[in-house]
């Protein structure tokens, strides 16, 4: 039984809603702050999946006021998947998480899974509110997985697992493709310096190759450090080494 409170939320952004819970510690005096960032989802939308929030409930025993919430077009979210939409409901989650009274606003940290690592990385490099950045499975860039010639055949793999829901969405495919360009973490990881940054992969990743990893260390600034899991894939939200290793950061990054 834990002592700590849960307070289920709604993000309004760009006339849709995307449900969040907070999960607060109790304590009285302001906390870290953590948001949990999940990738795009491999299938449909399974309502006894309870993968997150117990996540966020073990970060927040440790001592984070832990948000999680779905992005655009994922589990019961309003919306498309869309790269670009997914930064603005970022930012709306980090507005959001950053004026609670019971955040210290100098520690707001992200931990973000695959598309939602880059979807960090790049929030992050435009706003200076946050404080570290934590990834797992982390892409350079997305053009192993949407590049032009795969993008009807990618569009009608997202509309069959509900990711995308309005038939007439993308109004525009090379708009719709820019995003994922424009989110790209090889091209705004330096940007983070001097705040840290975890890099953590597995080196048995088969969605997002392990030289994705080593191409963003080699970008970032200091202070920075890449952890290579052996035998690990790609949910490394699933390898309880890589989460107690991202939960140490994590403390480290908030003098916890």
């Amino acid at each position: 039984m834990t002592s700590n409170e849960r307070r289920d939320i709604t993000i309004q952004i760009d006339g849709l809603k995307l449900p969040a819970a907070i999960f607060s510690p109790k304590t009285n005096r302001p906390s870290p702050a953590l948001c949990l960032c999940h990738g795009i989802p491999a299938g449909k939308y399974n309502p006894t999946e309870e993968g997150y929030p117990a996540l966020a409930q073990r970060f927040c025993d440790a001592g984070f006021v832990t948000m999680i919430f779905n992005f655009r077009g994922t589990g019961l979210a309003d919306g498309n998947l869309d790269m670009a939409g997914w930064i603005r409901d970022l930012q709306a989650a980090i507005d959001l998480l950053h004026n609670l009274d019971e955040v210290d606003k100098g520690r707001l940290c992200l931990l973000g899974s695959s598309a939602g690592a880059a979807v960090s990385v790049y929030v992050a490099a435009h706003d200076p509110r946050v404080s570290a950045v934590a990834t797992f499975a982390c892409p350079a860039d997305f053009t192993f997985f949407a590049g032009k010639q795969q993008a009807e055949s990618l569009i009608d793999h997202f509309r069959s697992i509900g990711l995308i829901k309005d038939p007439t969405f993308p109004s525009a495919v090379e708009k719709w493709l820019e995003g994922f360009a424009e989110v790209s973490p090889i091209r705004w990881v330096d940007r983070l310096a001097p705040r840290p940054l975890l890099l953590l992969h597995g080196n048995k990743d088969d969605i997002v190759p392990l030289e994705n990893a080593y191409k963003l260390y080699e970008r970032a600034g200091e202070p920075k450090e890449l952890i290579v899991l052996p035998e690990a894939s790609h949910r490394l939200r699933l390898e309880p080494k890589a989460l107690d290793i991202a939960l140490d950061w994590l403390k480290a990054q908030a003098s916890m």
